[in-house]
C-alpha cells in the first residue's frame, strides 16, 4: 500500500519552536501549536482533513499554545501526558504506551519525564506499522536536552536534582532502546532557552545523536549526567513559569487580544493613552531608526529580532499595558508575537507611526549611537572610558574586549544601580540589536549619558583597534 502518510514541521524561527502536522486518511493531528491557529485550521481544510488530535509533549515555559483555541474551533480532542494538575480545560490525560489513531497511522504515548513531569514523546508509526519518527518535546533536542530546572518555578518540591534524574532514565529506558533509524523532532532549535546548547538543525536521526548528544553517549553515569546537565544553568526568564500557568489553565481567545491591541490610535489619543494607563510605549522599529528619533520614555526591542523572547525576560509584568509603536502595517504582527509568550495586554498602536506624531508637533527624543570607528577612537583617546558588554555572560566569557564590564540585558531589571549615572558609559552587545533596548530601558528611567556602539562586538573586534581576550569555545549558549 502506497503511503499518504504526510508530517510536517512548522519552524518558528523568532521562538526557535517546531510544531508539527501529521496528516493520513483524511485525518490530523498538530503537535504542540503556537497560540494563533488559522493557519493549522487552513492547512487541514485545504486538505480535506479533519484535525482529530492537539498533541501536547508537556506544558510549555517559553511560549503560550494554541491547544484551547484550536480545540474550540475544530473539536479537536487535547492529549497530554501523565499529570496531577488540574486543567482548565478538557483534554486526555494519556498514559504510558497509551496508542491514538490517526487515519491510518499512529502515535504511541512515551511518558519522558524529567524537563517537566508531564514530558512525554510521541511515537509516530506508518500505515504499515512501521516506527517512523519520534516527537521528543522538550525531553530530546537535537545536541542537547530539556534543562530540568524548569518546573520548579512552578511546583517547589520539584528540585532541578530531581528532574535531572528523572531525565537520565527517561533518556536510558525509553528513548536510547528505539531505533537509529528513527526521525527526531524536538519542540525547539538553536536560540530556544530551553536548552544550553541546542543544534541549528531542527531534526536528525536518533542513530546519530546517540552518536553525537553529549546526554545520550556511552557509559555516562547518571551522575555524571546531572553534573553536566546542571552546569552552566541560568536562572530562566521571567516569563516561563507565566506561560505554564496558562497553558495549564487556559487563556482568553486570541482574537479577542487581537482586536484589542490593533485598535488605531491618533498621535493625541496615543499620548492621552500612555498618560492614564502607565502602558509600556514599545517601539518595534529598527535600533538605528529608534536612535535618530522616538517618543520620549519609550522603549525599544526591534521585531526584525527575537522580539516576543526579549519582551517575556524585560517587561517583568505579563499583564502590563503595552502600546505599540511600529513600522506602519506591523502593528498586526507585533500583537499576534506579543500573545504567544502571553502579553495580553496591548492595548493599541499609532496610527501612522512616527510620522504621525512628528506630523501632530509632539516631542521627539534621540539616542546618542556611534560606529565601531568612532567607539575605537574615543576610547584610544581615554583609556579609562566605561565600556559596557551586554552579550550573555557565556558570550562575554568566551571572548570580550579587554577592560569592559559584563552585565547581560537578560538581568538588567536586577543590576541597574551597577550602571554609574554620572559618567559616560559606552553600550555594545554582539551586533547592536541588545545593546539598543537596554540604552532604550535605561533613559526611559532617566539615564542620561549612554552611547550605544552600533555594530557591536563583531564590527568593533573588524576595527582591529582595540585589544580583545583570546577565544575560548562556549560550553553552553544561555
Amino acid at each position: 500500500m502506497e503511503s499518504t502518510m504526510k508530517v510536517e514541521q512548522l519552524y518558528t524561527g523568532c521562538l526557535a519552536q517546531g510544531a508539527y502536522y501529521i496528516e493520513s486518511n483524511g485525518e490530523a493531528a498538530i503537535i504542540d501549536p503556537l497560540r494563533e491557529v488559522q493557519p493549522y485550521i487552513d492547512m487541514a481544510e485545504k486538505r480535506g482533513a479533519k484535525i482529530k488530535y492537539i498533541f501536547e509533549t508537556h506544558f510549555h515555559a517559553d511560549f503560550v499554545s494554541g491547544h484551547v483555541d484550536l480545540a474550540r474551533k475544530t473539536g479537536a480532542k487535547i492529549v497530554y501526558g501523565p499529570t496531577q494538575l488540574k486543567t482548565g480545560f478538557d483534554a486526555i490525560i494519556g498514559y504510558d504506551g497509551q496508542v491514538f489513531h490517526v487515519g491510518n497511522v499512529s502515535l504511541t504515548l512515551i511518558h519522558t519525564p524529567g524537563h517537566t513531569m508531564e514530558s512525554s514523546c510521541f511515537l509516530l508509526k506508518d500505515e504499515q506499522g512501521n516506527s517512523h519518527s519520534i516527537f521528543t518535546g522538550d525531553t530530546l533536542f537535537i545536541g542537547d536536552v530539556g534543562r530540568p530546572d524548569l518546573a520548579q518555578h512552578v511546583i517547589a518540591d520539584l528540585t532541578q536534582e530531581k528532574l535531572a534524574a528523572h531525565l537520565y532514565e527517561s533518556l536510558h529506558n525509553k528513548i536510547l532502546p528505539l531505533s537509529d533509524h528513527l526521525i527526531v523532532y524536538p519542540a525547539h532549535g538553536a536560540g530556544s532557552a530551553c536548552g544550553k546548547n541546542l543544534s541549528k538543525e531542527t531534526s536528525d536521526t536518533l542513530g546519530n545523536q546517540k552518536k553525537t548528544n553529549y546526554a545520550l553517549r556511552e557509559g555516562l553515569t547518571k551522575e555524571q549526567f546531572i553534573a553536566e546537565l546542571l552546569n552552566g544553568l541560568t536562572p530562566p526568564p521571567g516569563y516561563f513559569p507565566k506561560n505554564v500557568l496558562m497553558n495549564v489553565h487556559g487563556y482568553e481567545n486570541v482574537e479577542l487580544v487581537l482586536n484589542r491591541g490593533t485598535q488605531a490610535l491618533s498621535a493625541a489619543a496615543f499620548e492621552a493613552a500612555a498618560n492614564e494607563t502607565g502602558a509600556v510605549m514599545l517601539d518595534t522599529r529598527d535600533a538605528a531608526v529608534f536612535a535618530a528619533a522616538h517618543i520620549p520614555n519609550s522603549i525599544n526591542i526591534g521585531i526584525n529580532g527575537d522580539f516576543a523572547v526579549w519582551v517575556g525576560t524585560l517587561i517583568t509584568d505579563i499583564k502590563q499595558p503595552i502600546l505599540l509603536i511600529t513600522e506602519p502595517g506591523r502593528q498586526q504582527e507585533a500583537v499576534t508575537r506579543l500573545a504567544r509568550v502571553g502579553y495580553d495586554h496591548a492595548i493599541g498602536y499609532l496610527d501612522g507611526g512616527m510620522e504621525a506624531w512628528k506630523k501632530a508637533g509632539k516631542e521627539t527624543a534621540q539616542t546618542a549611537s556611534i560606529s565601531a570607528a568612532e567607539f575605537a577612537a574615543a576610547v584610544e583617546s581615554n583609556p579609562q572610558a566605561a565600556i559596557l558588554d551586554v552579550r550573555k555572560a557565556s558570550e562575554y566569557n568566551s571572548e570580550h574586549i579587554i577592560g569592559a564590564n559584563n552585565l547581560p540585558l537578560n538581568y538588567i531589571n536586577q543590576h541597574l544601580h551597577e550602571v554609574d549615572r554620572h559618567k559616560t558609559v559606552y553600550v555594545h552587545c554582539a551586533g547592536g540589536y541588545r545593546s539598543m533596548i537596554f540604552v532604550s530601558i535605561l533613559e526611559a528611567r532617566g539615564f542620561t549619558n549612554l552611547v550605544n556602539v552600533a555594530g557591536g562586538f563583531a564590527a568593533i573586534k573588524a576595527t582591529g583597534k582595540l585589544p580583545v581576550t583570546d577565544y575560548v569555545c562556549p560550553t553552553t549558549m544561555l
